[in-house]
């Protein structure tokens, strides 16, 4: 629950105790939306703070609570000498009491503009603390002169970090009207912004330091968004200004946020390096405070006169006196002006740290326009514009948030001491009734901020609905992606897995093929055995038989032949025996050797034939295997040409949705635009009806004013006629004989009654021409008010309408531009599908046939190698042998 934090790293932002026991001698300097503003003194370190009350409780209690925690941090982030001392942050009652350190802060409202050297001394020293936040990566999105300020020493600093973001670029609708980028404007339309958005600001500073009040500033502040939103740059309206700070001001108001320098190359400008006085600010904050001193001894006198007169002479001639106090005051003010500036808005509703009105109308710049000075530690803030809601009353300079405890009661250092010693009681130099005046200013304003309020919130509800749409558009996206990642990955183990499979089948089958073929490489070998043993046996037989039939034929012959001796026979018998036993061992060795022959060639063109067959197995496989592959990168293919339309359906889809959320948002938007503008002139309207009923009701209380005046004149000329007369009968009487006096004084007399007619004839004309010039005057005045309001509001009418129309030709455009971006990124992506599917087709191809080529390189290489080595062992060609037939001679 906000207020009793309980993340830790929340709890260290805020010190643990009651406010109400560290302060005292609490007095209200300033009022404004986000709260009040007090000097304070610790009850503990006797150190004079500043307190800013900063009320989390009611409408959105969660946003305030979060931008209460934002500035804290911010603030805890700031060292540098241009930027305001924190002291710390508590907590009490749904209220947070930011503590800084009392800086004199006060508002010039000069009637003569600043001079170029004071605006350029101040610029120097915004510039600083803006290098700083920017080179941090930090924006303060509400640069104005309100909130810059100054020590008493002449040291510039920057303060309210309420509308500040840490983060850099940002997107948030935040800042005042005024003051305001383009960019930040059109911050929800068209993207992020940068801190280039604190150079416009500055800019624009500079020509309200210039010439009393930022441009447009007589403009309704919404109107004005719109103005800056589609318009061209202001620029310094008078030609007094020098050629540098006419360039500095352009150069900082460039409208493309590209093109503005940063704070960096500013600081090198031409106006900010030019030579100056040191004590150029001081004597301004010295001159100031003389003005403002001068304004409260008139008031004093003025009040004491009333009191007097009251006193002494009653209500009678109290008028008088206060025309001449008030002549008086005009003539001392005559370098001071108005003490009112425009407060800021910011996208987090209901935030208190940051400016809040930007609904102000232009009041009336009179003679009631004064200096004020407010002292905040050691500084002054500057605001040359004429009307102000709410202003920052305390500087925060290089302080960083004390995370020790014991800190919480510091001892006052000497140097501390010193430098409050003056501020012993409480003192501001501001005078009592701007307090007053700002809170009842704040009170009657609570419709024109609550309409402000209202477009903030709708801006800032907007804007979250628009993320929340897109996360959850890339949300759906990386959803759809991971689903079809997944589908891809299943699909590519799954190819995996059926090749595995056929590679493991064809493994099964190639060594299925191995055994089959040495299981009938030996069969053949035993059939050839077998055979050649069976022709061998038939040789052998025959052979013997040949041998018998021979041997007996032999013997026939020798028993014929009785000449021949026995022994002879014998020798004889014997040699033909060798001679067959020799020729059959030959023809056994040659049918033999026939039969070795015919083996090992037979075998080997076995082994040949087999070698053939595992070759076109081989190719059989490789074919199926690419055909597999081939099949698998189809089926792929079409999967990434299905996901690719599934997913530009997608994006078509989710798109259009965006588009139209945003055409909804922009149109509800104008629409409310167009009701706040209404609303805005029907009150503009009431109000000048309500000053015209007025008018007219104090129209006779002043006819009655002047009648008296008229007839006090017509009783000094009566009073006048009756000293002329009584001295003319005087005379008369004295030179005229008594006999004829009777006469004479009937003469007068009749003359006296006859003049006197006459004055009283005159006297009714001159009333009844008074109230008739009067009415006639009053009527023609009321008139002219009444045309003026209607030309304005209708020329704010017509730019409101041009800005809407401006942007919804933009989002239009932004829309057409957003198809085309993502017609273009479907059909590249598309042509980078398609482009990869051949690419991979191709390489398929490529793969198939060099995988074939290799193949059949190989096993001509195995069969020429083979071939080789048959004719080595005197085979000759075997691929026309046929299997081993029954003749093998």
């Amino acid at each position: 629950m906000p207020g009793v934090p309980k993340d830790p790293e929340l709890a260290d932002l805020f010190f643990k105790d009651d406010p109400e026991d560290v302060f005292c001698d609490l007095h209200e300097i300033g009022h404004g939306s986000f709260g009040a503003v007090y000097f304070a003194r610790n009850s503990y370190s006797n150190e004079v703070v500043a307190i800013k009350k900063m009320s989390y409780n009611g409408k959105q209690t969660t946003e305030k609570w979060q931008d209460i925690i934002k500035e804290v941090k911010f603030l805890g982030q700031l060292r540098h000498p241009n930027t305001i001392e924190y002291k710390g942050c508590y907590l009490k009652d749904n209220t947070a009491w930011v503590s800084a350190s009392f800086l004199l802060l006060f508002l010039f409202f000069h009637k003569k503009p600043l001079q170029e050297l004071e605006i350029a001394a101040i610029t120097h020293g915004a510039l600083l603390g803006l290098a700083y936040l920017h080179s941090h990566n930090m924006i303060h999105r509400d640069v104005k002169a309100g909130n810059i300020l100054l020590t008493e020493l002449g040291q510039v600093k920057l303060a309210d970090f309420g509308s500040a973001s840490i983060a850099s670029p940002a997107n948030s609708f935040v800042g005042t009207p005024y003051w305001m980028a383009p960019e930040v404007i059109l911050a929800m339309d068209e993207g992020q912004y940068e801190g280039k958005v604190d150079i416009w600001s500055l800019g624009i500073t500079c020509i309200e330091l210039a010439e009393r009040k930022p441009p447009l500033f007589n403009m309704n502040a919404m109107s004005a968004l719109y103005h800056i939103a589609q318009n061209d740059s202001p620029t310094l309206q008078s030609i007094e200004w020098s050629d540098p700070f006419r360039s500095f001001v352009d150069y900082c108001l460039l409208k493309i946020p590209q093109d503005r320098p940063s704070s960096g190359e500013l600081l090198r400008h031409d106006f900010v390096r030019r030579e100056r006085s040191p004590r150029i600010l001081i004597d301004l904050i010295q001159r100031t405070k003389d003005a403002v001193r001068e304004l409260d001894n008139l008031q004093y006198r003025k009040m004491k006169k009333i009191l007097y007169q009251e006193k002494h002479n009653g209500p009678m001639g109290e008028s008088q006196e206060e025309e001449e106090d008030s002549e008086a005051a005009s003539c001392k003010m005559n370098s001071l002006g108005s003490n009112h500036s425009i407060p800021s808005t910011s996208v987090s509703t209901g935030s208190q740290s940051s400016s809040v009105n930007s609904m102000q109308e232009v009041l009336d710049d009179s003679c009631s326009d004064m200096t004020m000075m407010h002292p905040l530690d050691y500084g002054s803030t500057l605001d040359s514009s004429p009307h102000t809601k709410k202003d920052h009353l305390y500087n925060w300079d290089d302080g960083i948030h004390r995370d020790h405890r014991p800190e919480l009661r510091p001892v006052s250092s000497d140097k501390s001491s010193q430098s409050y010693q003056h501020q012993g009681r409480f003192a501001t130099i501001k005078s009592a009734s701007l307090v007053t005046k700002q809170i009842h200013e704040h009170e009657q304003e609570s419709e024109l901020r609550e309409q402000m309020s209202g477009y903030k919130r709708m801006r800032r509800q907007h804007q979250k609905q628009l993320i929340a749409l897109e996360n959850k558009l890339k949300a759906e996206m990386d959803e759809h992606r991971l689903k079809l990642q997944k589908e891809v990955e299943t699909q590519a183990n799954n190819a995996y897995i059926e090749l595995e499979k056929l590679a493991k089948r064809h493994a099964v089958h190639t060594e299925k093929e191995i055994k089959t073929s040495q299981a009938d490489e030996k069969k053949f070998q035993q059939q050839i055995v077998g055979q050649q043993k069976k022709e061998l046996t038939t040789f052998l037989d025959n052979q013997k038989k040949q041998y018998k039939l021979c041997k007996e034929k032999i013997k026939e012959e020798m028993n014929e032949d009785h000449s021949t001796p026995k022994k002879e026979k014998q020798e004889r018998l014997s040699k033909h025996k060798e001679n067959m036993q020799h020729s059959q061992a030959e023809e056994e060795a040659h049918l033999l050797g026939q039969q070795r022959v015919f083996y090992e060639r037979n075998c080997r063109a076995f082994k040949r034939k087999v070698m053939i067959k595992r070759h076109d197995g081989e190719q059989e496989q490789i074919r199926e295997e690419l055909t597999k592959k081939k099949t698998q990168k189809e089926m792929e293919h079409a999967m990434l040409i299905r996901h690719d339309e599934s997913t530009q359906e997608l994006e078509h889809r989710q798109l259009k949705n965006l588009q139209k959320l945003r055409m909804d948002l922009i149109r509800l938007q104008h629409q409310t635009e167009l009701e706040n503008q209404i609303e805005y002139n029907n009150r503009r309207e009431r109000e000048l009806h309500r000053k015209h009923v007025l008018e007219l009701r104090q129209q006779p209380k002043n006819l009655k004013v002047l009648e008296l005046q008229i007839k006090k004149q017509f009783q000094d000329t009566c009073k006048v006629q009756t000293k002329q007369y009584k001295a003319l009968r005087h005379h008369q009487m004295e030179v005229t004989p008594k006999t004829e006096h009777k006469t004479v004084l009937k003469a007068l007399k009749d003359e006296q009654t006859r003049k006197l007619a006459i004055l009283a004839e005159q006297y009714e004309q001159s009333i009844n021409e008074m109230m008739a010039s009067q009415a006639l005057r009053l009527d023609e005045a009321q008139e002219a008010e009444c045309q003026a309001l209607r030309q304005q509001l209708q020329q704010e009418m017509e730019l409101l309408n041009a800005y809407q129309s401006k942007i919804k030709m933009q989002t239009e455009a932004q829309h057409e531009r957003e198809q085309q971006k993502l017609e273009q990124k479907v059909s590249l992506r598309r042509a980078h599908l398609e482009q990869k599917i051949e690419e991979e087709l191709d390489s398929l191809q490529k793969e198939r046939s060099d995988r074939i080529k290799h193949l059949l390189e190989r096993q001509e290489r195995e069969i020429d190698s083979f071939d080789m080595e048959s004719i080595r062992l005197g085979f000759g060609n075997l691929c026309m042998l046929d299997f081993p037939k029954d003749d093998y001679r």
